[in-house]
């Protein structure tokens, strides 16, 4: 399977030809046992009506015709019609190893025959073999985790985290940042689409300067760690990029004005801004905003939801390419390909202050969930994927290259992989 979501933004899911693919597909129904795509549901005028009567109205599908998905293979899509496409989303970043991939359904399946649900007052096996095989993939000292369902709920406990531990309060993310949507994290991200107009949700959370070289004030043709830079002019030179000086003199600005000297709870950022628009930063800003962080006090926390789990194809997590070690990871989307599933990882030391009080998550770490992760990471290595999105990755990102110095229309081309040969 081609992990077409790693390393480049693509946002469609494309119509393809059936023949040009029907041994892969007949390979994967061996697999799985899947031979049929017949659609037997209500109609697409009758979920068009459930949909308007009984579902929230922020639930918004894209398109002016929606599309109605009934069934995945691998990277592979079927509506109620039949047409098949070819998943170049994944679920908003999510599935990670493909859909309905046979060696995940068949660890849930066996799962769901053995137990669904306990609670943490008991011992389940799985839950103890998943957290030491996800540890075994962070480096450092970042070998505690925390099970949740969801990246909101992730982030949510990452911010209670740093508070105790830090026992300071101010928060600092970056403008175009996401990293959730619940009543706490909608403070975390800064986009105003995702703002309600209720009381408390910046709650000391402060929104510092987004130092993109596409869009931003400052940044050009030699700023981004990517085989593939903006077109736009700047002084800096190769190896020495002044907007991320500039930018890192903005970081410390929020620091002199805005926040208490020295009592910085935590700074949140995504590796590659995601929902932003796979926005990368200047080379070394995260290494140095990291370093201004713990020197007031703040512990880092990089929001690995749409970075982990070797999407960016040369390192296995987001941060690694960065040369940091965050003091929290969150993670969530890919880790489950699809099931809910979401984890917090930190230290021994950080991960102590949870036992102040009573804290746990009904169905986080379930049996079933933790089943599915165990396979996700098992086919990641398996299967090589990592390796593979490097090299997709590359192709693509090169030959989007191409077609935006070809069209106008194209403004920017963006990705976090090696130089292609």
């Amino acid at each position: 399977m081609l992990r077409f979501c790693r390393g480049i933004r693509a946002d469609a899911i494309i119509k393809v030809n059936e023949r040009a693919n029907s041994a892969l597909l007949q390979k994967f129904r061996s697999l799985s046992g899947v031979a049929s795509t017949t659609y037997n549901g209500p109609s697409y005028e009758e979920t068009l009506k459930m949909r308007k009567e009984f579902v929230t109205p922020s639930a918004i599908p894209f398109y002016r015709k929606p599309l109605l998905i009934h069934k995945g293979e691998m990277q592979f899509l079927y509506d109620h019609k039949g047409v098949k496409y070819l998943d170049l989303f994944g679920g908003i970043v999510t599935v990670s190893v493909g859909h309905c991939h046979p060696k995940v359904n068949a660890a849930l399946e066996e799962q769901i025959k053995t137990l669904w649900h306990t609670t943490a007052i008991y011992m389940h096996p799985k839950i103890y073999e998943y957290s030491e095989k996800l540890a075994s993939k962070l480096p450092g000292d970042l070998k505690v985790v925390y099970l949740v369902n969801s990246g909101s709920e992730a982030n949510d406990l990452a911010i209670l985290l740093a508070r105790l531990y830090t026992k300071n309060y101010d928060i600092i993310t970056l403008k175009n940042a996401y990293h959730g949507g619940g009543t706490s994290t909608m403070g975390l991200t800064a986009q105003a689409p995702w703002y309600y107009p209720a009381p408390g949700i910046k709650n000391s959370i402060h929104h510092a300067m987004n130092p993109d070289p596409y869009t931003g004030i400052w940044g050009g043709k030699n700023c981004r760690d990517s085989p593939v830079q903006t077109k736009r002019n700047c002084d800096c030179t190769h190896g020495k990029c002044l907007a991320e000086d500039n930018y890192i003199n903005q970081l410390e600005s929020e620091f002199k004005y805005s926040l208490p000297r020295g009592k910085l709870a935590a700074m949140f950022a995504e590796s590659i801004q995601g929902v932003g628009g796979t926005v990368q930063f200047p080379r070394n800003y995260l290494k140095r905003a990291a370093e201004l962080v713990r020197q007031n006090g703040g512990l880092f926390v990089s929001d690995e939801v749409q970075t982990g789990f070797g999407r960016t194809g040369d390192h296995y997590w987001g941060f690694e390419g960065h040369e940091i070690i965050p003091d929290i990871v969150t993670m969530a989307k890919g880790i489950g390909n699809g099931f809910p599933l979401g984890a917090v990882v930190t230290t021994p030391k950080i991960a102590q202050v949870l036992t102040q009080a009573i804290h746990f998550n009904t169905f986080g770490g379930n049996p079933l969930a933790c089943a599915v992760g165990n396979a996700v990471l098992d086919v990641i290595d398996e299967e090589n994927l990592q390796q593979n999105a490097l090299d997709v990755g590359s192709y693509l990102l090169k030959g989007f290259e191409t077609l935006r110095d070809k069209y106008d229309i194209i403004g920017d081309v963006r990705g976090k992989v090696r130089e292609f040969n």
